[in-house]
Protein backbone atom coordinates (compact mmCIF):
# COMPACT_ATOMS: atom_id res chain seq x y z
CA UNK A 1 0.00 0.00 0.00
CA UNK A 2 2.86 2.43 0.95
CA UNK A 3 4.68 1.58 -2.41
CA UNK A 4 1.37 2.71 -4.28
CA UNK A 5 0.84 5.59 -2.45
CA UNK A 6 4.74 6.69 -3.10
CA UNK A 7 4.10 5.49 -6.83
CA UNK A 8 0.95 7.74 -7.19
CA UNK A 9 2.45 10.63 -5.71
CA UNK A 10 5.70 10.61 -7.94
CA UNK A 11 3.18 10.31 -10.87
CA UNK A 12 1.48 13.19 -9.87
CA UNK A 13 4.60 15.36 -9.25
CA UNK A 14 5.81 14.44 -12.71
CA UNK A 15 2.49 15.42 -14.53
CA UNK A 16 2.30 18.90 -12.96
CA UNK A 17 6.06 19.39 -14.00
CA UNK A 18 5.07 18.44 -17.62
CA UNK A 19 1.76 20.32 -17.15
CA UNK A 20 4.00 23.56 -16.10
CA UNK A 21 6.80 23.24 -18.72
CA UNK A 22 4.04 22.98 -21.42
CA UNK A 23 2.36 26.44 -20.63
CA UNK A 24 4.37 29.07 -22.82
CA UNK A 25 4.76 31.95 -20.85
CA UNK A 26 3.23 33.85 -24.08
CA UNK A 27 0.24 35.99 -24.92
CA UNK A 28 -0.91 37.12 -28.35
CA UNK A 29 -4.68 38.58 -28.54
CA UNK A 30 -4.44 39.73 -32.23
CA UNK A 31 -2.72 43.25 -31.41
CA UNK A 32 0.63 42.67 -29.29
CA UNK A 33 2.48 39.49 -28.43
CA UNK A 34 3.94 39.49 -25.24
CA UNK A 35 6.31 37.15 -23.71
CA UNK A 36 8.23 36.34 -20.71
CA UNK A 37 11.52 34.87 -20.01
CA UNK A 38 10.99 32.06 -17.19
CA UNK A 39 15.12 31.53 -17.20
CA UNK A 40 15.34 35.24 -15.67
CA UNK A 41 12.82 35.73 -12.92
CA UNK A 42 9.58 36.26 -15.80
CA UNK A 43 10.63 39.32 -16.70
CA UNK A 44 9.29 40.79 -19.65
CA UNK A 45 11.29 39.97 -22.37
CA UNK A 46 9.32 40.40 -25.50
CA UNK A 47 6.86 42.83 -26.81
CA UNK A 48 5.87 42.61 -30.41
CA UNK A 49 2.85 43.84 -32.82
CA UNK A 50 1.19 40.89 -33.12
CA UNK A 51 2.13 38.72 -36.01
CA UNK A 52 5.75 40.85 -35.86
CA UNK A 53 8.66 39.42 -34.75
CA UNK A 54 10.35 42.69 -33.98
CA UNK A 55 10.44 43.21 -30.09
CA UNK A 56 10.81 46.67 -28.46
CA UNK A 57 12.25 45.53 -25.51
CA UNK A 58 15.93 45.79 -25.38
CA UNK A 59 17.46 42.05 -23.21
CA UNK A 60 21.23 42.91 -23.95
CA UNK A 61 21.97 41.87 -20.04
CA UNK A 62 20.47 41.06 -17.14
CA UNK A 63 20.29 44.65 -15.96
CA UNK A 64 17.74 45.48 -18.60
CA UNK A 65 14.28 43.77 -19.89
CA UNK A 66 11.32 45.21 -17.98
CA UNK A 67 11.65 44.44 -14.66
CA UNK A 68 11.29 44.81 -10.49
CA UNK A 69 14.26 46.21 -9.08
CA UNK A 70 14.08 47.78 -5.69
CA UNK A 71 16.49 49.61 -3.27
CA UNK A 72 16.91 49.74 0.67
CA UNK A 73 19.82 50.61 3.32
CA UNK A 74 22.93 52.14 3.02
CA UNK A 75 25.25 51.86 0.07
CA UNK A 76 28.34 49.25 1.56
CA UNK A 77 31.72 47.98 0.31
CA UNK A 78 31.12 44.20 -0.19
CA UNK A 79 33.74 43.81 -2.63
CA UNK A 80 35.62 41.00 -0.06
CA UNK A 81 32.54 39.38 -0.16
CA UNK A 82 32.35 39.19 -4.06
CA UNK A 83 30.86 42.92 -4.55
CA UNK A 84 31.33 43.18 -8.45
CA UNK A 85 34.22 46.59 -8.52
CA UNK A 86 31.72 48.39 -11.04
CA UNK A 87 28.65 48.15 -8.74
CA UNK A 88 30.48 49.49 -5.25
CA UNK A 89 29.85 50.85 -2.74
CA UNK A 90 26.05 49.56 -3.29
CA UNK A 91 22.55 49.18 -1.34
CA UNK A 92 20.76 46.17 -0.83
CA UNK A 93 18.90 46.01 -4.82
CA UNK A 94 17.18 43.02 -5.43
CA UNK A 95 16.77 42.42 -9.14
CA UNK A 96 14.07 40.09 -10.77
CA UNK A 97 15.82 38.41 -13.54
CA UNK A 98 19.36 38.23 -12.42
CA UNK A 99 22.60 40.02 -10.88
CA UNK A 100 25.74 41.80 -12.83
CA UNK A 101 27.43 38.55 -12.97
CA UNK A 102 24.65 37.49 -14.81
CA UNK A 103 23.52 34.53 -12.64
CA UNK A 104 20.05 34.38 -12.72
CA UNK A 105 16.82 34.59 -10.66
CA UNK A 106 15.30 31.52 -9.70
CA UNK A 107 11.60 30.72 -10.18
CA UNK A 108 9.32 29.81 -7.69
CA UNK A 109 5.92 29.84 -9.67
CA UNK A 110 4.33 30.48 -13.11
CA UNK A 111 0.81 29.81 -13.86
CA UNK A 112 -0.88 31.40 -17.40
CA UNK A 113 -5.00 32.04 -16.86
CA UNK A 114 -6.57 33.87 -19.66
CA UNK A 115 -4.86 36.90 -20.87
CA UNK A 116 -2.92 36.92 -17.21
CA UNK A 117 0.36 35.68 -16.47
CA UNK A 118 1.85 35.12 -13.01
CA UNK A 119 5.33 34.79 -12.04
CA UNK A 120 6.94 34.27 -8.55
CA UNK A 121 10.63 34.25 -8.05
CA UNK A 122 14.03 34.48 -5.75
CA UNK A 123 15.51 37.64 -7.15
CA UNK A 124 19.45 38.28 -7.13
CA UNK A 125 21.40 40.99 -5.47
CA UNK A 126 21.91 42.91 -8.52
CA UNK A 127 25.85 44.02 -7.30
CA UNK A 128 26.74 40.49 -5.55
CA UNK A 129 28.17 37.17 -7.40
CA UNK A 130 25.56 34.83 -7.10
CA UNK A 131 23.32 35.58 -4.10
CA UNK A 132 19.86 35.26 -4.18
CA UNK A 133 18.03 37.99 -1.59
CA UNK A 134 16.41 37.29 0.93
CA UNK A 135 13.22 38.28 -0.65
CA UNK A 136 10.49 37.57 -3.08
CA UNK A 137 9.17 38.93 -6.25
CA UNK A 138 5.60 38.57 -7.76
CA UNK A 139 4.44 39.86 -11.05
CA UNK A 140 0.64 39.76 -12.71
CA UNK A 141 1.29 40.84 -16.43
CA UNK A 142 -2.53 41.23 -17.77
CA UNK A 143 -2.44 42.11 -22.06
CA UNK A 144 -5.89 43.85 -22.70
CA UNK A 145 -5.73 45.73 -26.56
CA UNK A 146 -2.62 47.34 -26.82
CA UNK A 147 -2.35 47.79 -22.50
CA UNK A 148 -0.42 45.91 -20.44
CA UNK A 149 -1.58 45.94 -17.14
CA UNK A 150 1.22 44.82 -14.46
CA UNK A 151 0.75 44.37 -10.94
CA UNK A 152 4.28 44.26 -9.09
CA UNK A 153 4.70 42.80 -5.29
CA UNK A 154 7.95 42.73 -2.97
CA UNK A 155 7.79 40.71 -0.10
CA UNK A 156 11.35 40.99 2.19
CA UNK A 157 12.12 38.64 4.98
CA UNK A 158 15.97 39.26 5.40
CA UNK A 159 18.31 38.80 8.56
CA UNK A 160 21.31 40.87 7.60
CA UNK A 161 22.18 43.70 9.73
CA UNK A 162 24.24 45.83 7.58
CA UNK A 163 22.47 48.11 5.52
CA UNK A 164 20.33 50.05 8.63
CA UNK A 165 16.77 50.21 8.92
CA UNK A 166 14.51 53.39 8.00
CA UNK A 167 16.18 55.02 4.89
CA UNK A 168 14.50 56.84 1.98
CA UNK A 169 15.50 55.75 -0.99
CA UNK A 170 14.20 55.91 -4.92
CA UNK A 171 12.33 53.07 -6.02
CA UNK A 172 12.51 52.57 -10.06
CA UNK A 173 8.78 51.38 -9.92
CA UNK A 174 9.59 49.50 -12.91
CA UNK A 175 12.94 49.41 -14.87
CA UNK A 176 11.86 49.66 -18.46
CA UNK A 177 14.42 49.28 -20.89
CA UNK A 178 12.72 49.74 -24.91
CA UNK A 179 14.87 49.51 -27.73
CA UNK A 180 16.82 52.69 -28.50
CA UNK A 181 15.25 52.67 -32.08
CA UNK A 182 12.96 54.54 -30.18
CA UNK A 183 14.36 57.58 -29.26
CA UNK A 184 12.50 60.52 -29.34
CA UNK A 185 11.29 61.14 -25.57
CA UNK A 186 7.67 62.39 -24.87
CA UNK A 187 5.98 63.44 -21.54
CA UNK A 188 4.00 66.35 -20.44
CA UNK A 189 5.42 68.68 -17.85
CA UNK A 190 2.93 71.39 -17.32
CA UNK A 191 0.53 72.44 -15.24
CA UNK A 192 -3.00 71.57 -16.33
CA UNK A 193 -2.43 67.43 -16.95
CA UNK A 194 -4.83 65.56 -18.62
CA UNK A 195 -6.41 68.58 -20.39
CA UNK A 196 -4.74 67.67 -23.63
CA UNK A 197 -1.97 70.61 -23.49
CA UNK A 198 0.67 70.73 -25.51
CA UNK A 199 3.36 68.05 -24.96
CA UNK A 200 7.15 68.40 -23.85
CA UNK A 201 9.93 66.50 -26.56
CA UNK A 202 13.35 66.87 -24.08
CA UNK A 203 16.48 66.29 -25.29
CA UNK A 204 17.35 62.80 -24.85
CA UNK A 205 20.20 62.48 -22.31
CA UNK A 206 23.26 59.93 -22.36
CA UNK A 207 24.19 57.44 -19.52
CA UNK A 208 27.48 57.90 -20.77
CA UNK A 209 27.41 61.52 -19.81
CA UNK A 210 26.92 61.40 -16.66
CA UNK A 211 23.40 59.72 -15.73
CA UNK A 212 19.63 59.05 -17.28
CA UNK A 213 17.85 62.40 -17.46
CA UNK A 214 16.21 63.37 -14.33
CA UNK A 215 12.94 64.40 -14.46
CA UNK A 216 11.97 65.56 -10.48
CA UNK A 217 10.52 67.96 -8.43
CA UNK A 218 6.87 66.33 -9.80
CA UNK A 219 7.30 67.86 -13.37
CA UNK A 220 5.93 64.93 -14.84
CA UNK A 221 2.13 65.55 -13.82
CA UNK A 222 0.30 62.71 -16.28
CA UNK A 223 2.19 60.43 -14.54
CA UNK A 224 4.16 58.90 -17.78
CA UNK A 225 6.79 59.16 -20.65
CA UNK A 226 7.14 57.41 -23.64
CA UNK A 227 9.95 56.68 -26.31
CA UNK A 228 8.56 56.66 -29.45
CA UNK A 229 10.12 56.58 -33.61
CA UNK A 230 10.13 59.47 -35.84
CA UNK A 231 6.40 58.09 -36.90
CA UNK A 232 5.91 58.71 -33.39
CA UNK A 233 5.29 55.26 -32.72
CA UNK A 234 6.29 53.72 -29.34
CA UNK A 235 5.92 52.71 -25.83
CA UNK A 236 4.60 54.76 -23.42
CA UNK A 237 4.69 53.51 -19.22
CA UNK A 238 1.99 55.03 -16.91
CA UNK A 239 2.31 54.48 -13.06
CA UNK A 240 -0.48 56.69 -11.61
CA UNK A 241 1.62 56.96 -8.11
CA UNK A 242 4.90 59.00 -9.80
CA UNK A 243 5.64 62.55 -10.97
CA UNK A 244 9.62 61.88 -11.08
CA UNK A 245 10.56 60.19 -13.63
CA UNK A 246 14.36 58.91 -14.98
CA UNK A 247 15.09 58.49 -19.02
CA UNK A 248 17.29 58.44 -21.74
CA UNK A 249 19.97 56.34 -23.53
CA UNK A 250 23.00 54.43 -23.33
CA UNK A 251 24.70 53.96 -26.39
CA UNK A 252 23.51 55.00 -29.78
CA UNK A 253 20.07 55.41 -31.79
CA UNK A 254 19.16 52.74 -33.86
CA UNK A 255 19.21 49.58 -31.47
CA UNK A 256 17.27 46.47 -31.63
CA UNK A 257 16.42 44.22 -29.03
CA UNK A 258 19.65 42.45 -28.39
CA UNK A 259 22.35 45.86 -29.04
CA UNK A 260 24.15 47.22 -26.39
CA UNK A 261 22.43 50.56 -27.19
CA UNK A 262 19.03 50.99 -25.04
CA UNK A 263 16.24 53.48 -24.09
CA UNK A 264 15.26 53.78 -20.30
CA UNK A 265 12.62 54.80 -18.83
CA UNK A 266 11.84 54.56 -14.77
CA UNK A 267 8.25 56.10 -12.79
CA UNK A 268 10.23 56.69 -9.54
CA UNK A 269 9.08 57.34 -5.99
CA UNK A 270 11.08 57.57 -2.44
CA UNK A 271 10.28 54.33 -0.06
CA UNK A 272 11.37 53.09 2.75
CA UNK A 273 11.98 49.45 2.45
CA UNK A 274 12.80 47.41 5.68
CA UNK A 275 13.99 44.20 6.42
CA UNK A 276 10.14 43.21 6.35
CA UNK A 277 8.47 45.27 3.99
CA UNK A 278 6.04 44.48 1.83
CA UNK A 279 5.73 46.64 -1.22
CA UNK A 280 2.89 46.47 -4.07
CA UNK A 281 2.26 49.02 -7.17
CA UNK A 282 0.33 48.75 -10.06
CA UNK A 283 1.55 50.33 -13.61
CA UNK A 284 0.74 50.31 -17.59
CA UNK A 285 2.51 49.76 -20.79
CA UNK A 286 0.96 51.21 -23.90
CA UNK A 287 2.40 50.33 -27.42
CA UNK A 288 1.04 52.63 -30.32
CA UNK A 289 1.20 56.29 -32.02
CA UNK A 290 1.95 58.98 -29.55
CA UNK A 291 -1.83 60.14 -29.42
CA UNK A 292 -2.87 56.35 -29.28
CA UNK A 293 -0.74 56.18 -25.66
CA UNK A 294 -2.00 59.20 -24.41
CA UNK A 295 -5.60 58.48 -25.15
CA UNK A 296 -4.99 55.24 -23.68
CA UNK A 297 -3.74 56.84 -20.46
CA UNK A 298 -6.54 59.66 -20.17
CA UNK A 299 -9.10 56.61 -20.20
CA UNK A 300 -7.19 54.39 -17.66
CA UNK A 301 -6.81 57.69 -15.38
CA UNK A 302 -10.22 58.76 -15.61
CA UNK A 303 -11.54 55.07 -14.55
CA UNK A 304 -9.02 55.40 -11.66
CA UNK A 305 -10.58 58.50 -10.76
Amino acid sequence: MTKLILIAVVAWIAFNASAQQSVAPIIDNDTLCLKLDLTRGGAISYLSLSGSNRSIVNIADEGRYIQQSYYAGKSLNRKTEGQSPSWSPWSWNPIQVGDSHRNRAKILDFQKNGNTLYVKCIPMLWDMNNMYAEAEIEQWTTLSGNVLTVKNKLTCHRTDNIYEEGILNDQELPAVYPVSALDNLFSYFGNVPFTNAALSNPVTEHLENGFWGRYLNNIVTENWMAYVDDNKWGIGVYNPICTNFLAGMAGQPGGEATSGSTSYIAPVKKEILNKNSVYEYEYYLIVGTLDEIRSKIYRIHSSNQ
